[in-house]
């Protein structure tokens, strides 16, 4: 019985011992989450920048060369000369030129004598056909007029060698009377002949010269009007070769269309100029800056944007202009773009060629700004967000899109304002994991 009792004893402490155990487990405190940096969303502005570089280039880069086969008389400019618009560079030979324009003047003098000289001719030959055409009409009216006068005339004779023979019958008349009318019958028929024949004549005529619009002395006009105008031709041909003369002469005298600086002088007196470039000028009092740009650069650099420049050399001074183009592709198939600064360049200080930094002033963007380094990827679409559980709260993962950003705050789509976002996108956080935000 003792012993009974001294076994369940020892069983109700055993019992009562791991009863015990269980419930210190239970109440035993879970560790706490590591304290995780986290900032609001909210609503911001920023003026984000780009940075940039590349080269300066001149405004107007000028080659020159020259069309004509003389040789320099003298040359005006060395390397390194500023120069202003229209100055004179270098004056070319031009005594040929001058005595092929002297033998020109002389053709176009005596063109214009030749077309005054065939002007009159057009006047003459007017008039004459005129004349022409008013006498023939009138031979036409005259044979008409003598033909019927010598018809007449035979008829009347004819009568008459009809009352001869009558007569001379009756031995009123001697027979020599009859023999004479006769004879003047037979001329009267060759008058009306030769009066039918100059009718015909004369009507030929009439229908050759014709009128003032067709027939040959219209024909006759026309030539004439034709000759005056080939030298109306010929003076004007012989203006042209004037011109062209007084334009190869006038381009002798070389000079420079920009205010610049010679950059290349490829002419000394004597020389020809040949087909090479003579001269090079350089527009520096302005200046463009040709910037190696992404794709990327291209949708957020704006035209109109201001930059600021530096050149290596220079010490701190920095250069200000303003974007003017953004242009396509540098070489067919390449991603390499060119963003066009244009600035003023006091004093020609950034010479052709200098390398420069840019950083670009980006418009103001206004949205939901997070810090830049909560991203969790170098796209810029990760972010982590502190996301409250019933229990926890959570890390969680959301996509997001960048709209602008000043190197410290980055504007974005994807959030509300007031979300808390994980600060640091580098801590490796897993999606889902419990954090604790400080």
């Amino acid at each position: 019985m003792r012993l009974t009792r001294v076994v369940f004893a020892i069983v109700a402490a055993a019992t009562l011992a791991t009863g015990c155990a269980h419930k210190a487990k239970r109440t035993r405190p879970a560790a706490a989450p590591n304290a995780v940096p986290t900032a609001a969303a909210k609503q911001t502005t920023v003026r984000g920048t780009s940075s940039i570089s590349g080269i300066i280039a001149p405004y107007e880069n000028v080659a020159i060369t020259s069309s004509l086969s003389e040789p320099a008389d003298r040359v005006n400019v060395l390397q390194g000369d500023r120069v202003r618009s229209g100055e004179v560079l270098a004056v070319l030979d031009t005594t040929d030129l001058r005595a092929q324009l002297a033998q020109a003047q002389g053709v176009l003098d005596t063109d214009i004598r030749t077309a005054e000289s065939d002007d009159a001719k057009v006047t003459q030959t007017q008039y004459t056909a005129r004349l022409n055409i008013g006498t023939g009409n009138d031979q036409v009216k005259s044979s008409s007029a003598a033909l019927a006068q010598a018809k007449q005339t035979l008829q009347n004779d004819r009568l008459n060698l009809v009352r001869d023979k009558q007569l001379v019958a009756q031995g009123y008349v001697a027979q020599q009377t009859v023999d004479q009318q006769a004879t003047t019958v037979v001329n009267d028929e060759a008058s009306v002949r030769t009066a039918e024949a100059n009718l015909q004549t004369a009507i030929t005529n009439q229908s050759v010269n014709g009128t003032s619009s067709s027939g040959l002395q219209a024909a006759t006009v026309a030539s004439a009007i034709a000759d005056a105008r080939a030298a109306r031709a010929a003076i004007e041909q012989a203006r042209a070769q004037i011109a062209q003369y007084q334009s190869q002469i006038s381009k002798a005298t070389i000079v420079s269309p920009v205010d610049g600086v010679v950059t290349n002088r490829n002419l000394n007196a004597g020389e020809y100029p040949g087909s090479r470039t003579i001269f090079t000028v350089q527009q520096l009092d302005r200046v463009y800056a040709d910037l190696n740009a992404s794709s990327e650069d291209t949708f957020a650099i704006p035209t109109g944007a201001g930059v600021d420049l530096t050149v290596g050399g220079a010490g701190n001074q920095t250069f200000t202009g303003r974007v003017v183009a953004v242009l396509g592709q540098v070489t067919p198939g390449s991603t390499n773009f060119t963003v066009q600064v244009l600035l003023q360049n006091p004093g020609d200080k950034l010479q052709a060629g200098l390398p420069v930094s840019a950083t670009v002033n980006l418009p103001a963007v206004t949205g939901v700004g997070i810090p830049t380094t909560a991203f969790l990827d170098d796209t810029h679409t990760t972010v982590m967000v502190a996301d409250d559980q019933l229990v926890d709260v959570v890390a969680k993962t959301v996509k997001v899109r960048e709209l602008g950003s000043d190197g410290t705050t980055s504007i974005v789509s994807g959030l509300k304002a007031g979300q808390s976002v994980v600060s640091n996108g580098q801590l490796g956080l897993a999606n889902g994991q419990s954090i604790a935000q400080n």
